[in-house]
């Protein structure tokens, strides 16, 4: 592959994600301000998350530390969608995760809270149970026309922290009727963020780094699946040089 084309796929990558924030910007603003959500839900505010063609939505109540927040992403109705605070760390483990899909034996879509403990997950560790923070409410819906799921949820920010860890996933595979692993592509493993739920500041600086003594057709390929390579990330800002 030449050096041209490698510039012309990366500029028309960049395009392409400027023209889905730009987009999600419009439809953030239009159903902050108009309320479409069921239930007669509205929310205060909104932002575009940079990966997975999803949105939030919230409203922070400060006497109480208390957040209403709806989780809206594009999916297949086959699929699933979650979103999380991670109240100890960055990435997955230690997330706190809100799951929707399909029930597997109605159809109609479902959420489920679990904690995720490690990396490398087993279908036995995802489960309903309760979060390390309080759940006041969860509701989840698919739009068929949209064709996005929606999460919905009342939660209590953990430690009282406006700035919270969060992290947001989707995948269409599934272990026992639950959802359980993803792609492992550049905007499933970059799907996290800090977040402060009350100026609206989301840092997305996420900075990745790997090593590896594997080769394929003399190109660098794959690398080991243990904690530390698998942890090799953060978010950093780089105005402050601060690690979220």
């Amino acid at each position: 592959m030449s050096k041209l084309t490698i510039f012309l796929l990366v500029l028309f990558c960049l395009q392409k994600q400027q023209l889905q924030s730009q987009s999600q910007e419009i439809i953030c603003a239009g159903e902050v301000a108009g309320g479409a959500f069921s239930g007669g839900r509205s929310y205060s505010s909104c932002i575009p998350l940079p990966y997975l063609d999803a949105i939030l939505f919230w409203t922070y109540y400060p006497s109480s530390a208390a957040l209403d927040v709806a989780y809206r992403a594009r999916q297949s109705p086959a699929g699933w969608v979650a979103w999380a605070i991670n109240p100890t760390g960055r990435g997955m483990v230690g997330a706190n995760a809100f799951l929707a899909f399909p029930d597997a034996a109605t159809g109609a879509a479902t959420v489920i809270t679990t904690q995720l403990p490690r990396h490398n997950l087993q279908p036995s560790d995802i489960r309903d149970e309760a979060l390390t923070y309080a759940v006041y409410g969860r509701e989840a819906e698919y739009s068929a026309d949209g064709g996005y799921y929606t999460i919905y949820a009342t939660v209590e920010l953990p430690g009282n922290r406006t700035t919270q860890n969060t992290v947001w996933q989707a995948s269409t595979t599934f272990a026992g009727g639950l959802p359980f692993n993803h792609p492992f592509d550049r905007d499933h493993l970059s799907s996290f963020a800090s977040l402060d739920f009350l100026t609206g500041e989301l840092a997305t600086q996420n900075t990745v780094w790997q090593a590896s003594t594997t080769f394929a057709s003399g190109l660098p390929f794959n690398h080991p699946f243990d904690r530390d390579h698998l942890s090799s990330f953060v978010s950093l800002d780089f105005r402050t040089g601060e690690l979220a």
